[in-house]
């Protein structure tokens, strides 16, 4: 045992963390954040925490490296404030995407960004559904990687359609085939190409989706072209419906305006990432939350209980 319970919150997501003590039974123990005209992050602790197990809520979402830094800050005071344990509960893990050298000369940022981490302090990572699971290799610390698949399927259980579960390219099936599995569903792949450079990507549907409700399943939506296109081709096949269902909802750049005008009827995200107002106005989206997850987590981490029994 690590002493009592804290758990502190980053401003990336502080509705997300006041569910989660919610959940615990618990209060947010005080924290001081600040930027000062220069741009940069004073972090000051507000009560003892000395022999205390303590996690840190805070997803690296946009913007990215202000919550990183804001993170990582957090982790060196509790660090310096003689904390037993300090866990890291980052929801959403940025730089996940470039976890390997696609070009020469460029860096392993997810491979980075968990040693900047480490040294800063973190002792435990918590995160969920990882880019990329190998990922988890990267640190030197256990490594917690949730899957938001029950919070998700949740949402998709009452439906009493004919479901088909679709994964929006190749390297998305394991995740869309567990998806099938649970929900008694058929499954259908995108099969996307190129016939030539800077031409534009055919896809074609691999599964039958003929007057059922397609479920595209992915691990985030960025800027939703591909699944917003994908969409449209799916329909063209003969769907009745078609609903995208997401972890984390990045949502960036022109993102809203192409669901708000795609053919996805709703949008399903978990609350890892909190969306601003301007988000929430897309009458298409609905928010699912990942805190009774977290919060089994932490509880279990604290207790010295098994975290694997919430894997599925």
């Amino acid at each position: 045992m690590h002493g009592d319970l804290k758990i502190i919150s980053g401003s990336a997501n502080t509705q997300l963390s006041e569910a989660i003590c919610e959940h615990l039974g618990c209060k947010l123990s005080p924290v001081l954040r600040e930027t000062f005209s220069d741009g940069e992050i004073r972090i000051e602790i507000g009560e003892n925490v000395r022999g205390d197990d303590v996690f840190v809520v805070q997803p690296t979402s946009s913007p990215v490296n202000f919550h990183l830094m804001e993170l990582c800050l957090m982790l060196d005071a509790l660090k310096r404030a003689s904390a037993s344990r300090v866990t890291a509960v980052v929801p959403y893990y940025g730089y996940a995407r470039q976890d390997r050298k696609v070009v020469p000369r460029a860096p392993i940022s997810a491979k980075m960004v968990a040693d900047i981490l480490s040294v800063a302090g973190m002792q435990r990572l918590v995160t969920i559904d990882l880019h990329a699971g190998q990922i988890q290799g990267f640190f030197n610390c256990p490594v917690d990687n949730l899957f938001a698949a029950p919070v998700l399927l949740e949402e998709l259980r009452h439906r009493d359609d004919d479901m088909v579960i679709i994964s929006p390219d190749a390297g998305g099936v394991e995740r869309a085939r567990a998806y099938a599995k649970r929900l008694g569903a058929s499954l259908a792949i995108v099969d996307k190409r190129r016939d030539a450079p800077n031409q534009a990507q055919a896809m074609h549907i691999i599964g039958d989706v003929k007057d059922k409700v397609a479920v595209v399943i992915d691990d985030m939506i960025d800027t939703a072209g591909t699944m917003c296109a994908a969409a449209n081709v799916i329909m063209d096949n003969g769907a009745s419906d078609v609903i995208a269902c997401a972890t984390h909802p990045v949502l960036s750049g022109p993102a809203i305006q192409r669901l708000q005008d795609s053919a996805f009827s709703q949008v399903v995200v978990s609350d890892t990432i909190q969306l601003d107002e301007t988000k929430k106005q897309c009458d298409k989206i609905m928010q699912v939350s990942t805190a009774s997850l977290l919060a089994k987590a932490i509880n279990n981490v604290h207790t010295e209980s098994s975290v694997s029994v919430l894997f599925i």
